[in-house]
């Protein structure tokens, strides 16, 4: 079973840049597909992003597309999601998630078995 810990979040400005980590521990990591998800309040979870085990292919939600970038590094069990011109509609809970699927990585909730405990991340105007 594998842990996941985000971290890197915080409070920044309009326009600001933001890297968060996700560190798995337990589990394969390197054998994972991983997606970035995120959840402002009152709202439902929402894709963001998401990367295949090997690195290859990525997706994005068409709000991140140019300004957010995934990336993964297997060797250090850890997911990145590097984030730039954000805006305060970025303001949520950021949540990495794992599954065990290979192929195309998936953009729903429930194609996700892993999750993390989330790291608030707060844009003001």
């Amino acid at each position: 079973q594998v842990q996941l810990v985000e971290s890197g979040g915080g409070l920044v400005q309009t326009g600001d840049s933001l890297r968060l980590s996700c560190t798995a521990s337990r589990g394969t990591f390197s054998t994972k597909t991983m997606g970035w998800f995120r959840q402002a309040p009152g709202n439902e979870r929402e894709f963001v992003a998401a990367i295949p085990w090997g690195g290859g292919t990525t997706r994005y939600a068409e709000s991140a597309k140019g300004r957010f970038t995934i990336s993964r590094d297997n060797a250090k069990n850890t997911l990145y999601l590097q984030m730039s011109a954000l805006k305060p509609a970025d303001t949520a809970v950021y949540l990495c998630a794992a599954n065990s699927l290979w192929g195309q990585p998936g953009t729903l909730v429930s194609e996700y078995e892993y999750w993390g405990q989330g790291t608030q991340v707060t844009v003001s105007s």
